[in-house]
């Protein structure tokens, strides 16, 4: 699999991972700082937004899409992951008016990035990716946009998320 930012390839620290996989755990932190895993919200469905800056266009629009399609599924959370510190994260929600969402903190560790294969080495964000994993952890979509300023597949994520209800 390869991925470019701005038509430069780029090298993805981890494993890239597909449906069928076990979803891996990481640690990374909610706007108030406190810690968030995977297991934090087993027993739902997750829609895994990853975006390298919630304070870019593509990434802004992502997150607000996702935000309206959370309150058309049920029993899905929708956890958008950058390496945007959670306090521009808060402010950028509370500007936007995105309250469907939660945004997550990767910027500590690359918790999630390395384990999911969606950090950057050249540039230390993550790529733009989206992951459904089910209530039981098991991921049953995974898609890696092929060029980080474009946008994701909406329309096969929120599918996926309402067909592993």
């Amino acid at each position: 699999m390869s991925v470019t930012f701005k038509e430069k390839p780029v090298t993805l620290i981890g494993t890239p991972l597909k449906a069928g996989d076990a979803a891996p755990d990481f640690k990374v932190l909610a706007n108030d700082l406190s810690e968030v895993t995977l297991a934090d919200s087993k027993g739902h469905v997750r829609i895994i937004s990853v975006v390298p800056s919630v304070d870019t266009g593509v990434c802004d629009a992502q997150t607000r899409r996702f935000n309206e399609a959370a309150s058309k599924l049920e029993n899905v959370k929708i956890l958008t992951i950058s390496v945007d510190l959670p306090f521009a994260q808060k402010r950028w929600c509370a500007s936007a008016g995105v309250e469907n969402v939660q945004t997550l903190s990767d910027h500590r560790e690359l918790s999630f990035g390395k384990a999911y294969g969606t950090a950057i080495e050249e540039l230390r964000l993550l790529a733009r990716a989206v992951f459904v994993v089910d209530s039981s952890d098991k991921i049953t979509y995974a898609e890696y946009v092929s060029e980080v300023t474009d946008h994701p597949d909406y329309d096969k994520a929120i599918e996926a998320a309402a067909a592993a209800n």
